[in-house]
């Protein structure tokens, strides 16, 4: 790489500023004022750090017809993601150091943005984790590819003594059974059938692992927060701000967690816009077409990792959302969660940059992205795409084209003990 100057309007430390800032081999070498005659490569809009998504569901290997690693690494770049953590619960589960490295022989080259891989812990494999793990995930209820995992949360060694980020979904498997509902027609029977309390008493379960690397996954309904110590960080999704249950919108809003009521939806939005929400997330998890067309038989999933961020800047846009919360919350909390140089504009750090112009608002249009599955219960809601994205000092996204060059390499943690 050469070494190049960036000039334009950064977001760093909480407002914009007119700076150059250097970049060598990928990464920031020197931020200074910008000033008349240097010579630079001048960014249009307002440029803020490349964003990370800790939880998406790339299906690669194995259910490539859903998603893979190229088309959903597209998708994330279009969206202004230069990072992304993909989960574990492939059709052959990541459940030992064989099949993680195996998905990671397959995804190498395949992907436009940086990654890293989650392995899966069911209370049975922890000597044969691997240690390359970018962390690993728990799922307390059955989900997609998934069973509930039945465990001693409190006595558990290898929870207590894993060293990188332990994520949880967050839905008790025993209370998803006693609330089970043979036929689910409904997003309100959904809801009914994977009940808010199901992820209460979860969030109890959770608080006796004595690590302090813990992630609540796609919390679904405020109120449980009330169930969190201090040692635990929440991951929150658009959907679970965004849409509800009484909203014309099928079985694409069918997701687990569910949707919840309208009510739920906008203390799940307040509490985001009041920055008690650590970690914004898309849960990116796209089926096939025929997979949602009856909604009793629909699989749980919705895309969401193009839409996630520019969803949120049309809420900056309107004056909703603070920047400083989505900046936090999207690009630097994952990035210091899981230890990589990345979400801040500052020396040291890598040169992810995410150009927009608050004014272009438009509307989703499903058609137009770029996920292998696009149908999506966002379609025809307002969002701010970026014009640009620079991943490492190099453009990904130019002018609304993606360069032809997948550059996305697995990440590994280049820092010390998670905070």
């Amino acid at each position: 790489m050469e070494d190049i100057a960036y000039t334009g309007n950064f977001y760093r430390n909480g407002s914009f500023e007119e700076l150059t800032v250097y970049v060598s081999n990928g990464i920031i070498n020197d931020v200074r004022k910008f000033r008349k005659g240097e010579k630079s490569v001048l960014l249009e809009g307002a440029v803020l750090p490349g964003f990370t998504d800790i939880h998406v569901h790339f299906r690669d290997p194995g259910e490539t017809e859903k998603e893979d690693f190229i088309t959903g690494s597209t998708a994330a770049a279009y969206g202004g993601t230069t990072t992304v953590f993909d989960m574990p619960n492939n059709i052959i589960p990541i459940t030992d150091y064989e099949r993680f490295s195996r998905k990671k022989a397959v995804i190498e080259g395949r992907s436009y943005v940086d990654y890293g891989l989650y392995s899966m812990y069911d209370g049975t494999n922890g000597n044969i984790v691997s240690g390359e793990s970018s962390a690993i995930k728990i799922f307390m209820g059955g989900s997609t590819n998934s069973k509930g995992a039945t465990l001693d949360y409190e006595n558990d060694s290898f929870l207590r003594e894993w060293p990188k980020n332990i994520v949880f979904h967050g839905e008790l498997d025993e209370c998803l059974k006693e609330n089970n509902i043979e036929e689910i027609t409904s997003l309100k029977l959904h809801d009914l059938s994977r009940p808010s309390v199901c992820e209460k008493e979860a969030m109890r379960m959770i608080m006796k692992v004595r690590n302090k690397n813990k992630i609540v996954a796609h919390l679904s309904d405020w109120n449980n927060l009330s169930e969190k110590d201090a040692t635990t960080n929440i991951e929150m999704t658009p959907h679970h701000m965004l849409l509800n249950y009484s909203m014309n919108i099928g079985s694409l809003g069918k997701v687990n967690p569910p949707i919840r009521s309208a009510q739920i939806m906008r203390g799940n939005l307040q509490s985001f816009l009041d920055g008690k929400i650590d970690l914004l997330s898309s849960d990116h998890a796209p089926h096939r077409e025929e997979d949602k067309e009856e909604f009793e038989f629909a699989k749980s999933g919705i895309p969401g990792v193009e839409t996630r961020i520019p969803l949120m800047l049309a809420l900056v846009s309107r004056k909703i959302l603070p920047l400083s919360i989505l900046v936090k919350t999207g690009a630097e909390n994952p990035a210091e969660k899981f230890r990589i140089m990345k979400g801040k504009i500052e020396k040291g750090y890598y040169a992810d940059f995410v150009c927009v112009k608050f004014s272009d608002i438009s509307r989703i249009n499903e058609e137009r992205l770029h996920s292998k599955n696009p149908r999506t219960p966002f379609n025809g809601f307002e969002a701010v795409f970026p014009h640009r994205v620079i991943m490492k000092g190099e453009d990904l996204i130019d002018g609304r084209d993606i360069i032809e060059e997948r550059r996305g390499r697995f990440m590994i943690s280049e820092k010390g003990e998670a905070p």
